[in-house]
């Protein structure tokens, strides 16, 4: 019996490093031209170096085949209330379009997993836009679950700020604090 040849083989996702933030944010360009949204990128290197390691918001990891990379996953911790434990949601997962369809997002998905179970997550979330029907097919297949009960909402740029100026002067508010 023939033994069947693991063609991922060469396939290693490593956590991203400092070093790699204009990596990353050139995956962040191409994942916005993909979604259709290449006007909303504003981030820069010195952004993603903040945010991921200096600040330590989010993690990422970046997929290498045969040592070139072909795709990125950034997430953060979360945490449910109703199990009273921390979830990972990734919040962006991009794989080149020449590398599709090999099982390099399958790879990605199931090291975040994995990471989640290790440091004692119960949950695994993300959000998928509505016309991206193959990605929706990709993450089903999978035997993702469709949370149709909730709908994202989001409050940015001019909302945010007219929503925070509602805080007023309480003792405790966010400005009083050190960011």
């Amino acid at each position: 019996m023939k033994q069947k040849k693991d063609k991922l083989k060469d396939l290693d996702i490593r956590f991203a490093t400092e070093g790699d933030s204009e990596l990353l944010l050139d995956f962040i360009k191409r994942l916005a031209v993909y979604e259709k949204k290449s006007d909303l990128v504003v981030a820069t290197v010195s952004d993603i170096e903040k945010a991921l390691f200096e600040n330590k918001y989010a993690e990422a990891v970046i997929a290498y085949y045969k040592d070139a990379p072909v795709g990125f996953a950034v997430f953060f911790h979360n945490f449910s209330t109703f199990m009273g434990k921390s979830g990972i949601y990734i919040e962006d997962l991009y794989v080149d379009e020449k590398s599709r369809g090999r099982g390099m997002g399958s790879r990605m998905l199931s090291f975040i997993a994995d990471l989640a179970l290790k440091r004692g997550c119960s949950i695994l979330e993300f959000s998928v836009l509505k016309w991206n029907k193959p990605s929706i097919r990709f993450y089903k297949n999978l035997g993702a679950e469709e949370k149709n009960e909730w709908s994202g909402y989001r409050f940015c740029g001019r909302a945010l700020k007219r929503l925070a100026s509602s805080a007023g002067d309480l003792p405790g508010e966010p400005s009083n604090l050190n960011v």
